[in-house]
Formats: structure tokens, sequence, C-alpha cells
């Protein structure tokens, strides 16, 4: 239901895999007890070194994803800028992880790493047959899904762009993408390949290799700096070079991701064999359930086709196109990854296995407490994001080629994304939660009429206004059909496993609300003291951005210890008990 540029964190229901954004997790033992920061539990116990050892690497290996990710992002930027040249790009990079999910990223989440699991517990040989069955007939069909998706490239340029665009622009967008789409083929056998690993308690290895995906991007924007300059052009000025040089590079991070997989597989002594008895595999089994993942993920990309076809009319037309809207998505991402992703990956066990048990009490207990802490420690960032909006464009993509008014651009379209964050994480957390039944479902059904909803509200939003406000529209839907989604999630899980705690969630809602209004109040106030105005400098935008963002946080949990938010209280419990040690 993400509304967005969705990529597979490749995160399993059963909390096997830590997704592959690098986030940090937070187990919560018990309904009672403070939390505790820890990595998600692997189903064997990890091959090679200790558990905190392991748990270090992942956390190092977490922050560097992170770091050299966002750096990846401002590069782009920076190269290419916000309008034409920069928007064809990220339109043909979302080209391959399109495809790639609609093929595997759902299904390997929802239903391959469990089986894979269950196999390797159950099989005399460790699953590892089971394993070579299974990568064999995903090579086989990622590489037919790759070939066949490079043949249709001038179609996808179709769907996902717009009759007003320049005929220039279209065949830009093609041209990248039969350089770019062979990406489909060496993400999927990283998807495996880690999976596998994972499966093995090996988590190290595919939380690096993303990192060197990253780098090999890094270093082709840079060598395209150094050669081309970071400067806007226009479509029909890219030279053969520089399209080979962009989607050639892009390519490459993924090849290196994937080949960087490969030493870890012998460490964990798994062999890579070709097996072609796949009756062996239960595939009607498999079938059976990754067919709704499969409906729940096409209807997305149904919304996204439109999402994009809308994006690239405004771009046309110099309003905010694809990469800024990728850029505040990337933003309100990270924030989901790194507190609602935590959450929601150590509450995945627990409701699982009271699932499993028939304990509806302690599920619908977890999924409250899950709500309520995503809220609580989400808000002041989603206010960070409101009130610090300027600040924040101008500080991380104001570089190059992305200009002032880019940066002004993505800051209004930030400043509605604040109003999606908080819901968006609820509506993962109620799906998560049906996979917990295990139900895949349900869940995919939801997403017909969530996809509907924000398709609608965006096409009329689209109608009503001006191209200029396209992408903040855009980012409105998804706010709409993320509360929609939560709605109706909440109220199809009622009757199958009880009351979840609406009136205690409600009056949390409450409380967070009078905090995060509060803490906005005082960092608008403060961000009008400070010198700077619309066009802000980027030392200005950083006092800004440091003094904003302490007074607002700091002011947000004065607030909610007054209001005796225990979401927060424990988290300021949890920070004095580790500063009295």
């Amino acid at each position: 239901m993400g509304g967005g540029l969705y990529r597979s964190a490749n995160a399993t229901p059963d909390g096997v895999q830590p997704p592959s954004d690098g986030a940090t997790y937070i187990s919560v033992d018990r309904i009672d007890q403070p939390m505790v920061e820890s990595t998600s539990p692997a189903p064997e116990p990890p091959v090679g070194g200790t558990a905190a050892g392991n748990s270090a690497v992942m956390a190092i290996g977490s922050l560097v994803s992170r770091g050299t990710g966002f750096l990846r992002t401002l590069v782009l930027g920076s190269a290419l800028g916000t309008f034409a040249v920069g928007n064809a790009y990220t339109t043909a990079q979302i080209f391959p992880g399109m495809v790639y999910e609609f093929l595997l990223g759902g299904i390997l989440t929802s239903v391959l790493i469990p089986v894979l699991v269950q196999r390797r517990k159950v099989d005399s040989d460790g699953g590892e047959a089971y394993a070579q069955r299974l990568l064999t007939l995903a090579v086989i069909a990622l590489w037919v899904a790759t070939v066949a998706a490079v043949a249709a490239a001038p179609v996808l340029t179709s769907l996902y762009g717009s009759d007003k665009t320049s005929d220039e622009f279209q065949n830009l967008v093609t041209l990248l993408s039969y350089l770019m789409l062979p990406m489909i083929f060496f993400t999927g056998l990283s998807a495996l390949i880690s999976a596998v690993l994972n499966t093995r308690g090996h988590f190290a290895a595919p939380m690096w290799a993303p990192i060197l995906n990253n780098l090999v991007v890094i270093a082709t924007f840079g060598l395209y700096i150094a050669i081309f300059g970071a400067e806007i052009i226009e479509p029909d000025e890219m030279t053969a070079g520089r399209i080979i040089l962009l989607g050639g590079g892009t390519l490459l991070g993924v090849i290196v991701q994937a080949a960087g997989l490969f030493p870890a597989l012998r460490k964990v002594g798994f062999r890579w064999r070709w097996r072609f008895d796949f009756r062996a595999l239960g595939l009607r089994e498999l079938g059976r359930l990754g067919a709704w993942m499969i409906c729940y993920v096409a209807v997305s990309q149904i919304g996204l086709a439109v999402l994009f076809n809308l994006l690239n009319r405004a771009g046309d037309e110099n309003g905010a196109g694809p990469l800024i809207y990728n850029n505040v998505f990337l933003l309100l991402n990270m924030a989901h990854g790194i507190i609602a992703v935590s959450i929601v990956t150590a509450l995945m066990p627990r409701m699982s296995a009271a699932a499993g048990d028939g304990r509806f009490a302690d599920l619908t207990a977890d999924l409250s407490r899950g709500t309520r802490m995503i809220t609580a420690v989400l808000a002041p960032v989603a206010v960070v994001f409101g009130v610090l909006a300027l600040p924040i464009s101008v500080a991380l993509f104001r570089w190059g080629a992305y200009g002032a008014d880019s940066a002004v651009a993505t800051s209004t379209v930030l400043i509605v994304a604040a109003l999606a964050l908080v819901p968006f994480s609820i509506s993962q957390l109620f799906t998560f939660a049906f996979y917990a039944l295990p139900d895949t479902r349900m869940p995919a059904l939801i997403n017909i009429p969530v996809v509907v909803l924000r398709v609608l509200v965006q096409i009329a939003l689209f109608a009503a206004f001006s191209t200029q406000f396209t992408a903040s529209g855009l980012m409105l839907g998804n706010a709409v059909s993320y509360v929609a989604a939560a709605v109706l999630s909440a109220w199809l899980l009622r009757p199958r496993v009880g009351r979840i705690g609406l009136s205690e969630i409600m009056r949390t809602f409450g409380k967070v609300l009078v905090a995060a209004l509060g803490a906005a109040v005082v960092g608008l106030v403060v961000i009008t003291l400070l010198p700077g105005g619309e066009h802000l400098s980027r030392p200005q935008a950083i006092l800004q951005l440091v003094v904003g963002g302490v007074v607002i946080g700091g002011s947000y949990v004065g607030l909610a210890l007054l209001l005796r938010i225990g979401e927060i209280t424990e988290v300021v419990g949890m920070v004095r008990r580790k500063l009295g040690r």
C-alpha cells in the first residue's frame, strides 16, 4: 500500500530477515517492560562469531548503508538536476524495481523465506537441495523476465511517461531502460542469495553488499560530474557517452552487489548446484500462497504507473517531477525504516507465535502497543519534516544542478509528506498483523480499494490545481489512502482477533497530537527568530536545522512527559538507566 517509489526491504513476516535498509531494531520482550534495543533474532545461531559481534557488524553496516545510500541520492540530484534529464533517469530506474517486485519481491517476503526456514528445519540436508531447486527455477524465471522486459522497454516508457512529454524525453527514458532493465536479474539474484544466507543465520553480507552498489553508483555520478560537469541540460543534449555512463554505471552497481554475496555462500557451507526437478518444490502450494501477494503487488504497480504518468506531466511543465518526489519519499521511508520497521520487525515474531497458539489477546496487545509506539516516536519526526522542510531541503539537496528553486519545490512536498508519515507506518503495521495470522489474501483485497482511492484523489488534485502542486497533491493522496488502509485493516481485523484497544490508542493519539502541535508552534517561533528567508543559504539552513531540531525535539519530549505519554516515558527511562550505569 506504499504509494511511493517502492523498493522491497526483503523483510519477512516472521522476523527472519532484517530489512536491507539498515534499520535499528527494538525488541519488545514483554508488554510491561521497557523497550530494549537489539537486532531481529535469526532462526539459527549465527555462522561465525558471537551474536554480539554479528549485531555490531550489522549496526555498523546499517549506518554505512544509510549514509552511502543518501549520498548516492545527493550526487544524483547534483549531477542531473530536477528537470527533464533527472526525471528521465528516475523514471528509467523504477522499471527494474517494478518488474522485480511483480515477479519476486512480495513473494520472497511473504512466501519463499518462510518456506526456506521451514525446510531448513525439517529436511535432513538442512534444506540445501530445496534451496538449490528454488534458486535454479528463480534464476531461469528472472532471466526470461529480464529479456522480455528489455524487449518491452518502449512499452514501459509509454506507460510510465505521458503523452505530453517530448519525444526526446521518451527516447532518453527508453535508451536508459535498455541499460538498466538487466538490473532485474541481478537484483533478484542478490535477494535470493540474501534469503539463503539469512535462513542460515548469516546477516552481515546482505547488510554490507548494498553498500558496494551505492559506492559504484556514487563513483559513476562523480565521474559524470568530473567529465561533463554539474549542469542542467535538455534530453536531446544527452550524448551516447553520457547515457552509457549513467545507465551502465547503475547496472554495474547491482552486479557488484550480487557478486559480493557469493563468498558468503561458501562461508555458510552452501554449494550452488543446478537442480531441475522442480516438482519437489511443491509449486502448486507455492503458487497458492503467492497468488494473493502477486495481486497485491500488481494493484500497487497500477497505482505506481498513474503516479509516474502524473509526475512526468508535471515535470514536463517545470513542476516538481519524479526526482523531487523520490527524494521526499526517501526521507519518509528512512524515518519509517529506522523507527517503524524496527518496531514491526520486533513485534512480528511475537504476533506470529500468538496467532499460531490462538492467543489473540496477546496479539492485539502487541498490535495496540505497536500502534501507540509508532505514533508517539514518529510524531516529532513528522513535526521536524513539516516545520523545517525548507532548511532540510536546502541543507541536504541543494548541490550542483539541484538549484534553489528545486529546493523550495522539495520543501513543499516534504510538508505534505509530514502528514503521511505516521499513517503510512501504522498501515504497514496492520498489514503485517494479517501476515502474522497468516493471511496474504486480506491485505491484497484491502489494497484494491486503497489504491483506487489513492488514484482518484491524486487525479482529482492534479485536475484541480496547477502542475506546481502535482507532487504535493500526489503525496496528499498517499496520506489519505494510508489512513483509509489503517482504518479498513483495523475494522477487518477485529472480527478475527477481537478488540485492539481502540480507546487506549485514541487517548495516546490525542496526547501525541497536543505534544506535536505544541512542539510545532515552538519550532515555528524559533525559526522566525533565526536568520534566513525563502532563499536560505546553506549555513543558514544548517543553523535552522540544528537549532530547530533540538528545540522541537526537546519541546516534544517535555510535553510528552507532562502529558504522561507512556511510550515516551519508557524511552526516557531507558536512556536515564543507561546514563546511570
